[in-house]
């Protein structure tokens, strides 16, 4: 699926190069004449400005007339055969002359990089002659711009496109991962179901006193994983809790599965008393998959610190081992769907990790230290 979402935006980035380029030469091809076409309209002009001056006729007066008039949207500056401004202009803003007293000059000095002028001889000897300078129509500007106002649209909906389509993968991804946890909780409800029916049998029968306990238990853990997959994707409802006596809970059942060599440390900052809104189930896999990582980490041996404490808005949790830490290059990794270091595992427990505080919990979980060979700290952040 990856592939293919690669696949279709290096085609859609193709074609909208594709379109950018074309519309780059045709536009220049229309910028070109149109230039020509106002060339001439500016050529045509001038030589209704000679017939008025120099023309007796008065029917081509009344045509040179016209064809001047006519002219409103080609700005033009006249000029002596030295480049003095005459005073003689059209199509240029009133208000700018009037308010800017460079502003005919500026705009002469913008025409005469823009075109070459027309030139109206008035006489030979001596010298003398009348100088037009023209710029840009505002249909030349338009279509000069018109390529970058195009680039920028076709960007904008690249953008939206590859927003949408991330979205629509995310919500995929996510809609698979409630599945799968759903049909893992589905399929796990039939067996269990079928021990509890066996240890009830069990119970009856004489020498199982010692065993029974031990097997009920480890039901009921079957039943506590299979009540947390069932939940992932619906919303969970939250409690009011002690969130160090929940802490403590999981922190007393890891201890019993982890060896000797493994000292545990919970700093409470002298606090009986934290409470939050959580999802006591939820809550305690978080917790207990932080604490299971720590212990994979320092391979039977070492410390696991676990402190908590509260301020005025936060509730801080921090787990930290002893472990052989996380380099840098895959702090950025750990809580994507399929990272793990272990040889075995699908590596989605601190994805749903992540899942369940930030979305569930409306709290924040991250890596706050981690230096390889000396061990790595996980910090949760929740609301009060």
């Amino acid at each position: 699926m990856i592939k293919q979402w690669l696949n279709y935006r290096s085609a859609l980035a193709l074609a909208a190069i594709c379109i950018v380029v074309g519309t780059i030469f045709y536009s220049q091809y229309l910028a070109k004449k149109i230039a020509r076409d106002e060339r001439l309209k500016v050529e045509a002009w001038v030589e209704a400005q000679k017939t008025i001056l120099n023309s007796s006729d008065s029917a081509s007066i009344n045509l040179a007339a016209k064809i001047s008039t006519d002219n409103t949207d080609i700005p033009i500056i006249e000029t002596d055969e030295k480049d003095h401004i005459s005073g003689n202009y059209r199509n240029l803003d009133s208000n700018s002359i009037k308010k800017d007293k460079d502003f005919l000059t500026d705009q002469l000095v913008l025409f005469q990089q823009q075109n070459k002028p027309i030139i109206l001889v008035i006489s030979e000897k001596p010298y003398m002659a009348n100088k037009y300078y023209y710029g840009e129509s505002d249909l030349q500007k338009e279509v000069r711009y018109y390529p970058i106002v195009q680039l920028v649209v076709i960007a904008l909906f690249i953008i939206i496109i590859v927003i949408a389509q991330r979205t629509n993968y995310r919500s995929t991804q996510s809609q698979l991962w409630a599945g799968m946890a759903k049909e893992t909780a589905h399929q796990l409800g039939t067996p269990v179901s079928s021990l509890q029916g066996w240890l009830e049998m069990m119970k009856e029968v004489q020498g199982n006193e010692k065993i029974v306990p031990e097997m009920e238990k480890d039901v009921q853990r079957l039943l506590l994983i299979s009540d947390r997959f069932g939940k992932i994707g619906s919303q969970p409802h939250l409690e009011e809790k002690n969130i160090i006596e929940q802490i403590g809970y999981m922190i007393d059942y890891i201890k019993k599965r982890a060896s000797g060599k493994v000292e545990f440390v919970f700093n409470t900052n002298n606090e009986s008393n934290i409470t939050a809104m959580i999802s006591p189930p939820l809550f305690d896999w978080v917790i207990e998959n932080l604490l299971k990582n720590a212990l994979d980490a320092m391979e039977g041996k070492g410390r696991i610190s676990v402190d908590v404490k509260e301020n005025a808005s936060q509730i801080l949790i921090g787990i930290t081992d002893t472990g052989k830490g996380i380099s840098k290059q895959n702090i950025s990794k750990v809580f994507k769907p399929g990272f793990t270091t272990k040889k075995r595992g699908w590596g989605l427990g601190l994805t749903l990790t992540k899942r369940i505080i930030e979305q569930y919990h409306k709290g924040q979980i991250y890596i706050s230290n981690s230096e390889v060979g000396k061990g790595t700290t996980f910090r949760i952040v929740l609301g009060k």
